[in-house]
């Protein structure tokens, strides 16, 4: 049953309980979404040795290897995807889109990794490599350091151990089934 209201403000609490219903029994598009992004960042090799795909496996891969948690392993998988958008500011793209399926750290670490990542460039561009200094004290900053300097950094040699992305599908769509508690 679709709703009818037109405006939020002349909505019924029924309305919405319809509405609910429906966005979980539709919440494996996410899983789809997330995949489609991935499959989409092949395409995308900016200079790099490998694709933005093979990238985000190697992280994948490596954060599994080292005995992260499903969250971690699938924002490594992920964290690029918002250079589906842009570049510039894909680290906030990809913490937004993850948030709903991870911890709160693990959101951070996605969020700032490429100030963590810019100790290994940043000066290659005149920048501080020591922008990841901002954050020091944050409960979550060994976490970032950890993701920067062990998996991301490191994922783009085309000869390394790289998972498939169907080893990973599973932890996708388990992890995109359902919100954690806000």
């Amino acid at each position: 049953m679709a709703s009818t209201f037109t405006r939020m403000d002349e909505s019924t609490a029924e309305q919405w309980a319809v509405i609910g219903v429906e966005t979980m029994q539709n919440q494996p598009r996410v899983a789809e979404a997330f995949l489609d992004m991935l499959r989409r960042l092949e395409g995308v090799t900016d200079g790099f040795a490998t694709n933005q795909l093979v990238h985000g496996l190697q992280t994948a891969t490596l954060a599994e290897k080292a005995g992260a948690d499903e969250e971690l392993v699938f924002a490594a998988l992920v964290h690029d995807v918002g250079k589906i958008v842009s570049v510039f500011n894909h680290p906030g793209i990809a913490a937004e889109m993850i948030r709903p399926y991870v911890r709160e750290e693990v959101y951070h670490v996605i969020r700032v990794h490429q100030d963590f990542q810019g100790r290994h460039y940043y000066h290659h561009f005149g920048q501080d490599p020591n922008a990841r200094d901002q954050y020091k004290g944050e409960p979550w900053y060994d976490l970032a350091a950890r993701f920067a300097d062990e998996w991301d950094q490191v994922a783009f040699d085309p000869d390394a151990e790289t998972y498939p992305l169907e080893h990973f599908e599973p932890l996708v769509r388990r992890l995109t089934a359902r919100p954690r508690p806000a």
